[in-house]
């Protein structure tokens, strides 16, 4: 299995109890996603391992797993500051227009008055609207809104994202 073909959607920080529960740091949208019966994959050292969940609860901002056949705290600890992931194939649908960070991630995007401006680089999430960071060549770092007034199209199959930047967006008077 390709590492890059997996999208991690939690990380597993620690453990609780010594019954081998662990402490899990969700990394997604959709918590719904952790139900008993899941099946995840984790990487650890060069090692693909198949974890399925047996159990699940709200814990303080996080999750409380307990995995099937991690049955102490020794084996728990084993899987501290592991990612917990899954396949493309098993990712929630998104509503019409949104998209996952990773399949934004490394597209190029061009302008349609300016033409390319470079590789989008990073998401922000900055709670009113995302910001498309783009290591730019020509222009050095811009900072793009994902709003609709700038965002004109973005094309997965393709790799590319076209916006219409707004005024004074590089630097520009």
């Amino acid at each position: 299995m390709d590492p890059r073909e997996l999208i991690k959607v939690g990380k597993i920080v620690g453990t609780h109890g010594y019954k081998g529960s662990v402490k899990v740091q969700l990394l997604t949208d959709f918590p719904d996603r952790f139900q008993p019966g899941q099946k995840y994959l984790v990487l650890r050292a060069k090692e693909a391992l198949e974890l399925t969940l047996d159990q699940c609860s709200p814990h303080g901002g996080m999750m409380l797993m307990k995995f099937r056949g991690i049955d102490d705290m020794e084996a728990a600890e084993q899987l501290r500051n592991v990612f917990l992931n899954v396949t493309t194939d098993q990712l929630y649908p998104l509503p019409e227009g949104s998209f996952y960070h990773f399949q934004l991630i490394g597209m190029q995007v061009e302008d349609v008055d300016k033409g390319p401006l470079g590789q989008l680089a990073e998401v922000l999430e900055t709670g009113a609207n995302d910001v498309y960071v783009v290591k730019s060549d020509t222009y050095g770092e811009i900072l793009i809104p994902a709003i609709k007034q700038v965002v004109m199209a973005v094309d997965v199959p393709n790799h590319r994202l076209t916006v219409k930047l707004l005024d004074g967006l590089l630097g520009e008077q």
